[in-house]
Order: C-alpha cells, then sequence, then structure tokens
C-alpha cells in the first residue's frame, strides 16, 4: 500500500522531469546557465589574464590571438573581465532575488493565511511599491543610499518584494483552502506548524518560477545602475560599467561594448527560457502531449 502511494506521489515530480528534458529551451537555457556559473566559480582559473591588469601600449587592440575578445581603454583583457563580471553579476542577483524571496514570500505568506486586517495593510505596502517601476524604484533607493553594490543589491532586492509578496499570497490563498489544512486545524496544529508544513510546500510552484524570472530582472536592473554609475565603482569588472566605460570608444573599438552586452543579452535569455519552461512544467492545467 506504502509503495503505490510512493509511486502516485512521485508521479507529478517525474512527469515535471520529464517535460523539462522534452523542451529543447529549457535545457538549451540550463546548459547556458550552467556554463556561467561555473566560469563565474572559477573565474581565477579560467581568465587569461587579472581582471585589472593595465597595458596602455596595448588599449583598444582588436580580437585577436593575444586577446581573444580584444582590451578596452586601459589595455585590460575584455574576456577576462567579462568571466569576473559574470561573478559580480550572479552574485548581486541571488542575494538581491533572496532578499526579495525572502521579506516579499514572508509578506506574501502572512497575508494569504491570515486575510483580513493584515491583508489588507501588508498588500497596502506591496501597493505603495508597485506604484513606481522596479528600475525607478531601486534608482531612487540607491540614489539616496550611495552608489555601491552593496547598496544595489539592497535596492534591487526592495524593488522586487512587491512580485514575491503578490505571487505567494495568490498561492497560499488556494492552498489554505485545501482540506488537509483545514483537518491540520481540526486536529489542533499550530499556526507556524500549518503553515511551513502544509502550506507552504504546496505553494512553491509558483515562487520557484518567479525566482527563476527574478534573477534575469535583478541582473539587468543592476546592470543598469552599474551602467549609470550607481553601482559597480572602477575598476570591479562588472558587465554594466563596462558598458559605461567603453561607450565613448564604441564606433573605434565596438569589442568593448559588444561583449559584455552580449554577456548580459544571453545570461537574462537563459534565465527567461529556464522560467518559461518551468512555468509550463509545473502548471497543473498542463496537458500532456
Amino acid at each position: 500500500m506504502s509503495s503505490a502511494a510512493a509511486v502516485i506521489g512521485a508521479s507529478p515530480r517525474r512527469k515535471m522531469w520529464r517535460a523539462l528534458r522534452r523542451n529543447p529551451r529549457v535545457v538549451l537555457g540550463a546548459l547556458v546557465l550552467a556554463v556561467l556559473v561555473l566560469a563565474a566559480v572559477f573565474a581565477d582559473q579560467l581568465s587569461p589574464y587579472p581582471p585589472n591588469r593595465q597595458n596602455l601600449r596595448n588599449s583598444l587592440s582588436p580580437p585577436g590571438a593575444e586577446h581573444l575578445l580584444g582590451t578596452d581603454q586601459f589595455g585590460r583583457d575584455v574576456l577576462s573581465r567579462i568571466i569576473h563580471g559574470g561573478r559580480v553579476s550572479l552574485q548581486v542577483g541571488f542575494i538581491s532575488v533572496g532578499i526579495a524571496l525572502l521579506i516579499g514570500g514572508l509578506m506574501g505568506l502572512l497575508a494569504g493565511y491570515y486575510g483580513g486586517r493584515l491583508d489588507s495593510a501588508l498588500m497596502w505596502i506591496v501597493d505603495v511599491l508597485l506604484a513606481l517601476p522596479a528600475f525607478l524604484l531601486a534608482l531612487a533607493i540607491v540614489a539616496a543610499l550611495g552608489p555601491s553594490l552593496v547598496n544595489v543589491m539592497i535596492a534591487v532586492g526592495i524593488a522586487f518584494i512587491p512580485v514575491f509578496a503578490r505571487v505567494t499570497r495568490a498561492a497560499v490563498l488556494t492552498v489554505r483552502e485545501q482540506d488537509y489544512v483545514a483537518a491540520a486545524q481540526a486536529a489542533g496544529s499550530s499556526d507556524l506548524r500549518i503553515m511551513f508544513k502544509h502550506v507552504v510546500p504546496n505553494a512553491l510552484s509558483p515562487v520557484i518560477v518567479q525566482v527563476t524570472l527574478a534573477l534575469a530582472g535583478a541582473i539587468l536592473s543592476a546592470a543598469g545602475l552599474s551602467f549609470l554609475g550607481l553601482g559597480a565603482q572602477p575598476p570591479t569588472a562588472e558587465w554594466g560599467s563596462m558598458l559605461s566605460t567603453a561607450r565613448p570608444f564604441i564606433r573605434d573599438a565596438h569589442w568593448a561594448v559588444t561583449f559584455p552586452g552580449l554577456a548580459i543579452v544571453i545570461t537574462v535569455l537563459a534565465l527567461n527560457m529556464v522560467g518559461d519552461g518551468l512555468r509550463d512544467a509545473l502548471d497543473p492545467r498542463r496537458k500532456d502531449a
């Protein structure tokens, strides 16, 4: 009897993995992300040169055998700076989304589970944050806190709180009405136990999808803030900062702008591909082919 129940319980999970494996966009996006993560982890070993080593005699050199992606205005190797910039961008993305998930997820959980005045108060705060687009809100926060990479993480994290609060609240409202939650309440389980044992595990699917999509938005927002001079400060290798410093030389040395821009595009595209695939695989209304 227990083995049959285990098979039934594992069936949705197997269906999800089968759907993900059959989706070429998810596979391609996951492979790209795996390469990016490995490159960020082993950046010191993979970079052909130190990211901040200058050689003014070799400034703005085109791609060649010595420098595969060319050099910037200070003679620094573009490939090495892109690899190290990936480490910074991924770090900013994960930390800022972690902040948004922790605070926004908790707000959505409390609002969806308890409802009433608490729900109204928390959603009022969310509505206030949603009054400004996420990037403009992050821009205002960084302008108030001062330009730095840490402040960018905080600002982007705060800007993404409303999204996670809304998504989590909607999922919790659905799960809260299920029979197993009512049974746990009737059995005298505490609210904390019910929330983290019954509600949270069954409300994770849309939140996981949102995490993937928010990572793309966070990396893009951080790059935009660094491009404006409010994020990573020179000589830190960061994709948005690289675009900003190389912009005056775009006519004479397009590679100094093209390759960091491509790094942003490829990373965001890969995350969106994985996020779209997860959304389709976790959608209970999806019909198997």
